[in-house]
């Protein structure tokens, strides 16, 4: 069953790359119809696996990975669940540590729970369904790419209130810093499309940290993005709006 996964997202990977049979026979220099022999029976040498990989870029071990992401699920949660999380600060860090594909190591490392503090919040994790905690403490993230949480849940209101006020109060100036503020009048059509590209940004960002989360936690730098679309009915304009025209928010 995990070999059929693996070649099921080996063939994936071939076509989003616009490879063909023909392109993996003359890699592995083989008859375009050996190839197809070798998919249909899931029997593969792991030197030509690695020889297919090599010819799309990446790893055998990046191949797993994504084979992993795919089998991600979970892309919310629920309503008690994510309360169950923001009563407990540690439990916060650390769900925001691995949702960022942080080790036990690393959080230990970084934050001042010992061993045993964090274990017992990853197995409170393991419990909600978020991750599965394997032998030797290692984590896999069950999460899927799209995973979001819920708009206006504990979560998000959680953010706004302790989160939201220092974050945009902070300088947003140097590296890895950046903030747009862009006002304009688009129509319907063009309001529901450019949330569709928002979205579509988001999930971009979620591959990249999914990509580089083999990278050393040394050589990688939190990074919080948040994305906002609304309308201009702000309180402080409140006055200078015909009543006619007022929204109810």
């Amino acid at each position: 069953m995990q070999t059929a996964r693996l070649l099921q997202t080996l063939k994936r990977c071939l076509k989003s790359e616009g490879k063909t049979y023909a392109d993996v026979a003359k890699t592995l220099e083989l008859s375009e119809a050996s190839v197809k022999r070798m998919f249909s029976e899931q029997h593969f040498s792991l030197q030509r696996l690695d020889s297919i990989c090599h010819m799309l870029g990446m790893e055998i071990s990046d191949l797993v990975r994504k084979m992993d992401a795919e089998q991600a699920s979970v892309e919310q949660l629920t309503h008690s669940q994510e309360s169950e999380i923001i009563q407990d600060i540690s439990l916060i860090l650390v769900t925001v540590c691995v949702f960022n594909h942080w080790t036990l190591e690393d959080i230990t490392q970084y934050f001042t729970l010992s061993e045993e503090e964090c274990v017992l919040k990853l197995l409170k994790l393991d419990k909600i369904g978020v991750i599965q905690l394997l032998p030797q403490n290692r984590i896999k993230l069950l999460i899927s790419p799209n995973f979001s949480w819920i708009e206006n849940g504990p979560f998000e209101c959680f953010f706004r209130e302790h989160v939201g006020q220092e974050y945009f109060n902070s300088s947003f100036q140097g590296e890895h810093r950046c903030l747009r503020v862009l006002n304009g009048a688009l129509s319907k059509v063009s309001a529901v499309e450019f949330q569709r590209k928002l979205l579509r940004l988001a999930r971009e960002f979620s591959y990249i940290a999914r990509e580089e989360a083999t990278l050393p936690i040394e050589n990688r730098e939190g990074v919080t993005l948040v994305l906002a679309m609304r309308n201009w009915d702000y309180g402080l304009f409140d006055h200078l709006i015909r009543p006619e025209y007022k929204r109810k928010l």
